[in-house]
């Protein structure tokens, strides 16, 4: 999903093309943080979050889980061999308000690989909110380049459920009309699935 509009900031995107290739689970590091469950109407998955080398997203990223901001939202891009993302919409289309965006950490010496978490964002570097993805294959057009090529920032991996990832990645998709109220504009995001796949339940792993 790509909108037109430059004033719409509040869209989290990647504007990445992504490689092909088979899903294979790989793991960058040993992270250091919880391991958050999320439970899905395809299924359950694990993620577990590197406060070692991601500290301010990662916190980030638990403190929308601690509120239930998750629960109830879709995967609302899914792009086989590529990435499925969510954490923004609700199933009825509607973007949910955030906190504020978080500085970017994307050179922290983890990868975009099959498997690992990160934070979408727009064109801005420092506008990540709540949107995350996970990386279907190694994307390693999405990893941190230089300053004028940041790239996005991985912050955890899954580490439980993979197949259900993989499940995820596999939905039929269409074109999806959202009306963003704050602009009084309806613009259209492609790669939405045709049946909702909806995060039912996220929480941080006792």
């Amino acid at each position: 999903m790509r909108p037109k509009k430059k004033a719409i900031l509040s869209v989290l995107l990647i504007f990445l093309f992504a490689g092909s290739g088979l899903v294979v689970f790989m793991n960058n590091s040993t992270p250091q943080g919880e391991t958050v469950v999320f439970q899905t109407s395809m299924g359950n998955f694990e993620v577990q979050v590197d406060r070692t080398k991601a500290p301010l997203t990662a916190d980030n990223f638990i403190k929308y889980v601690k509120a239930g901001f998750y629960n109830g939202t879709v995967f609302h891009r899914v792009m086989p061999n590529f990435v499925v993302q969510g954490g923004g919409f609700t199933s009825l289309g509607e973007e949910k308000v955030t906190r504020a965006p978080i500085k970017l950490e994307s050179n922290n010496g983890l990868l975009n690989t099959a498997g690992t978490i990160a934070m979408a964002r727009t064109n801005s570097p420092d506008s990540a909110t709540s949107q995350f993805y996970i990386n279907l294959v190694n994307n390693n057009d999405l990893n941190y380049k230089s300053a004028s090529n940041p790239g996005y920032a991985v912050f955890g991996r899954v580490v439980s459920g993979m197949e259900v990832i993989n499940k995820i990645a596999g939905v039929g998709t269409g074109t999806r009309n959202i009306f963003f109220p704050q602009y009084n504009q309806t613009l259209p995001f492609s790669d939405w699935p045709v049946k909702d796949v909806l995060i039912t339940g996220c929480y941080v792993k006792p």
